[in-house]
């Protein structure tokens, strides 16, 4: 499929935000900025004024080149999904979801050594796709299979097997935990919603439909497999995990790839 086509399939919060991962990123590699303008630094905002950088340390995701195309990979298959699924017509509570999680990690990141949050947003997602997804079965390069809930555990800890820092993968999953637990479980026990999207936010999209369910519901059937195969080793930390999800008449098989990008 062309790479045009493939963008004007995007849902809407999706295709902004990777465009703005796309165009940063292309900035930076073409000297037009640096990731010196845009990290994340708590004094250079609050003393010095520089208040983009609350949001422009999403958009960066390391040098361009293979590893930024993992992630990439990796960031549009769970954020389409998400968008597309339990969040389907309701961009504005995505977009709501995002903010929640991004205020969050940056309340976070004033208190650890992380200048760039965008991998940490995207395990957020993977987090809470997991979650609504929790009847969805998963195979690890087909040793072992698991439940979609397992998803961020496992990347975690293939992840730290190969040296990597757990830290904005942990930050990542704190976020889309306190997200599932206030709009999913919360609401349930107490018949009362807190993370109600602003009315500014839905302002933003006048034009939206039906709402989805927030929980998927459960395949008839379901089918274990493995990927054999994936991406450098430096970048397996995200990548080797299949999905197969059956159902009458269907099987769908897809691999995730991803790798942390390198912050200067």
């Amino acid at each position: 499929m062309d790479p045009a086509e493939i963008w004007r399939s995007l849902p809407v919060i999706t295709r902004g935000y990777v465009s703005l991962c796309v165009v940063t990123t292309a900035a930076c590699a073409l000297e037009v900025i640096t990731s010196f303008n845009i990290y994340f630094n708590s004094r250079l905002i609050w003393q010095k004024h520089e208040y983009w950088r609350l949001f422009t340390n999403f958009f960066y995701f390391g040098s361009l080149g293979l590893d930024f195309f993992f992630h990439m990979f990796f960031l549009v298959k769970y954020s389409k999904s998400l968008e597309e699924g339990s969040f389907r017509s309701r961009p504005a509570d995505f977009l709501w979801m995002l903010l929640f999680g991004a205020s969050i990690l940056v309340a976070a990141a004033h208190w650890v050594n992380i200048h760039f949050l965008g991998p940490s947003l995207t395990f957020m997602m993977v987090y809470v796709w997991g979650r609504r997804h929790q009847y969805v079965n998963l195979s690890f390069l087909g040793i072992f299979t698991f439940t979609a809930p397992y998803l961020p555990w496992v990347l975690l800890a293939f992840s730290v097997m190969l040296g990597s820092s757990p830290l904005m993968d942990l930050l990542g999953m704190v976020a889309g935990h306190a997200y599932y637990f206030l709009e999913d479980v919360y609401p349930r026990m107490t018949n009362r919603r807190l993370l109600r999207t602003p009315a500014i936010v839905r302002a933003l999209f006048p034009a939206e439909g039906v709402q989805a369910p927030r929980m998927a519901a459960a395949p008839p059937l379901f089918a274990a497999g493995g990927l054999g195969g994936g991406p450098p080793a430096q970048a397996a930390a995200e990548a080797p995990v299949a999905q197969q999800e059956q159902q009458p008449g269907a099987a769908v098989v897809a691999g995730d790839a991803g790798q942390r990008p390198h912050d200067d």
